[in-house]
Parts: C-alpha cells; structure tokens; sequence
C-alpha cells in the first residue's frame, strides 16, 4: 500500500396545486453513467479546514481525485489516495498493517491534520477491508490531537453526491450531545463560506438562532445536537444525514431548498414559522436580498424563456433545479430525471413542478438517451461522460457536477445560478453565427 497525493412568495406555496406530488414516476434499472462517491472529497476538504481525507483504493481512485481536483501548485491538498497494491490483492501483505503504516507517515508529516477520514473505495470493500475496525484502532491510538473515522466512497450503487451524505453521517456520532431542550437550528449541507455567512446575517436578522453549521468550518467546532435541535437540508441528497440526526433527537424542519429567490424565501420562511417571527419582520429581513435576486434572474430570463430542458440523473439536485428554472426563469422541463427520490424531504419541491413533466428515478442510459434524443431540448443536464457525445451530436449541454462545486444557494447567488444555465445558450447562438 503507497500513498499518493418567476418569483412568487412562499405564503402562496400551500395554496398552489399539487403540482407533480401525485405524478407516477417511472423507476429505471440498468446501465448507469455517474462519478462515485469519491468526488465529494473535492468541495468537502475545502470546507473542514483540518481534516484529511484518505481514499484506500486503487489507483484509479487516485488518478480520478487528481483530475478531478486539478492541480494545485500553492498549497499542498488535504487528500491522498493509500493505493491498494499487487501483494495487497493476493494477500501478501497485511493490509492493516500496510494501512496502520501510511496513516502513521501522513500524520507525522501532517501535524495539521485534526481529524482523517479514511474513505472506503470499490477496491477496498471488494477485498473486505474493515475500515470501520481500523478507523476505531487508529483513533485510539492517535487521540486526543487526532480524531480517525471512516465512510464508504464507493462507486457501486451510487451516485457522486452521496460521498457527502456519507462523510455527514458520520460525523453526527462525534456531535457533542446539546444539554436541555433549548432550540438551535442546524444547517445541515456542505456550504461555500461566502453563502454560509449571507445565512448567517439572514438568520440574526429574523431572531432564529443559535444557528450552526454541519459540516464546520473547523473538525474540532462540531455543532452540538440534541432534542431542541431543529434541522434545515440545505442540499437534498443528506437522506443519511437526516436519518442519523433524528436518530439524535434533532427535528426536521421541512422546506423547499434554498434555490432562487422563491426557494430561498421558502426555506427560510420555514425555519421563521418555527421561531415565530412575525410576518413584518421577515418580510423587512428579507425583502433586501428578494430584490437583489429578482433583479439578476432578470438579467437571464430572457436568454432562458420558453426553452425545453431535460435533466440526466446524476447529482440528486434535478428536482430542485427544475422547479427553479421551471418557476423562476420559465423553462419547460420535459424529463426530470434524478438517481434517488426522497419524497418526504423533497414533497415541497415536487408540489411547485410543472404538473406535466416526466419524473424519473433510477437510470437507464440508453434508454434515456432515446428520449432525449427524441425530445431534442434546447439544454440537457447530464454528466461529463455524456456531454460530449450529445454535443457532437448538436446538444447544447450542462455538466451537472458543476452545480455541485459552485455556490449556487442564497439570495445573492442566484443570478449565478442562472447565468450557469444561461452561458451555454449564449455560447451556442454566438457558434451559430
């Protein structure tokens, strides 16, 4: 083993009709085109400032992180990958010890490093590499200036953004337990710091609070939890997360997701029910930032009006996504397809989607590559895989792991959001000429 490094306010939202609540979905099963989970590691490093992320794999594994990742010349990254060797496969060497001696190199090397998370991979699960087991004997013997725990990255039955759930999850275990029953408000997805702190200010504005963060900014400031937590998703693919914080004690709060002006609005009028604020102050905090967001949409609508767009299952932000661009910029989705549906936590959502558009869980790639081919949108958002082949064919395209890396939540954000749609529209027409 080696290592290598249309704005409408949300009071009105109940009222509307069930939009695609009661819609049958049609499942797919069969070949599937996604990254695995590892590339959650990307945005998740840069945002717990002293954690360490070791990926026990192969070096593909290495080889995806380092594309994925880019190159970076200023700093050195925080993720390596401790590839699984020819004597590791055959069994001859001792993969934990192999294991025990990377880690035991990488921390006396690092001594930044506040907590490391060993991430399983398709090859390590393959070979029964209990990395829970040695995650509980490396913390043991590297506590209390380092903290070792592990999470499955693997690609097998996945899709990307679940890399995320998955290092979530696990950190709620190693949440302080929060003493009394006083509420708090947790914000649970990984943020860029520039959103969490226009959060930060929204929240004290309306008088909700303690607000806190999961993850934190640093490994050793994890949020306390307990029964007067209340939760907000901030992303939609933290089903794992969300299970494993009630089973905590803390309370859901659910809400559409802060996409847009409307959904922003929504969501933080959701956690302002539960606080109480009177609907003067919220509508003084927020009217602000409703204004700023509506005037750069503005600025898109007309590049993105009345065009037809058809999501590719892949980051499980497709139905969010479309029920933005759908209400707020006035797109006709015509497929929605996601890889997992979670109804409970996206039912506010799927009430705001246009009532005749297609919604799709699971993937079958030729299949869907039919339909689309067929519908012919004017965008489709799919994965890098299928980007290129559909615009040589004369699709205009959006890779759907960009919407994942770049900071898209908030009132501010959304004139980026939908110049991120906008821009390939654009830079087709000026191709055409």
């Amino acid at each position: 083993m080696s290592l290598a490094g249309a704005s409408q306010d949300s009071q009105g939202i109940a009222a509307e009709a069930a939009g695609c609540a009661d819609t049958p979905i049609l499942r797919e099963r069969g070949q599937r085109e996604v990254f695995c989970g590892l590339t959650g590691i990307i945005w998740l490093h840069r945002k717990i400032q002293d954690a360490f992320f070791l990926v026990v794999g192969s070096r593909t594994c290495a080889h995806l992180l380092q594309s994925a990742a880019g190159v970076m010349i200023f700093a050195e990254p925080r993720f390596a990958t401790a590839i699984i060797e020819e004597r590791d496969l055959a069994g001859l060497a001792d993969a934990n010890e192999e294991l025990d001696r990377v880690v035991t190199r990488l921390i006396q090397r690092r001594p930044d490093i506040r907590m490391l998370f060993l991430v399983g991979s398709c090859p390590s699960e393959v070979i029964k590499l209990d990395l829970s087991r040695a995650a509980q004997r490396l913390s043991e013997r590297f506590l209390p200036s380092v903290r070792v725990l592990s999470y499955s990255g693997s690609g097998i039955e996945t899709t990307f953004t679940e890399g995320e759930d998955a290092c979530l999850a696990a950190l709620v275990p190693e949440m302080p337990a929060e003493p009394g029953t006083a509420r708090s408000l947790l914000v649970v997805g990984a943020l860029a710091e520039v959103v969490e702190d226009q959060f930060i200010r929204l929240f004290a504005a309306l008088g909700v609070g303690p607000v806190r963060f999961l993850p934190s900014r640093r490994a050793s400031e994890l949020p306390a939890v307990g029964e007067g937590t209340r939760f907000l998703l901030a992303q939609p693919f933290l089903a794992g997360t969300a299970r494993a914080l009630e089973a905590r004690g803390a309370r859901h709060i659910p809400a559409a997701f802060p996409l847009g002006e409307e959904g922003t609005t929504a969501w933080l009028r959701a956690a302002a029910e539960v606080w109480g604020v009177s609907e003067e102050r919220f509508t003084q905090a927020t009217a602000p930032g409703r204004e700023r967001a509506r005037a750069a949409l503005a600025n898109h609508r007309a590049t993105l009006d009345g065009k037809s767009i058809f999501f590719f299952p892949d980051s499980q932000l497709e139905v969010p996504l479309a029920r933005f661009l759908s209400r707020e910029l006035g797109m006709q989705p015509i497929e929605i397809g996601t890889p997992y549906l979670h109804r409970q936590h996206l039912a506010h959502e799927l009430a705001l989607l246009p009532a005749k558009a297609k919604l799709v869980e699971g993937q079958h790639v030729d299949r869907q590559l039919d339909r689309c081919r067929e519908a012919r949108p004017d965008m489709t958002v799919c994965g890098l895989g299928l980007a290129n082949p559909l615009e040589a064919e004369g699709l205009t395209t959006k890779w759907s792991i960009e919407l994942v890396f770049s900071p898209i939540q908030g009132y501010d954000q959304a004139g980026d959001l939908a110049g991120l749609f906008a821009r390939p529209l654009v830079r087709r027409e000026k191709l055409m000429v």
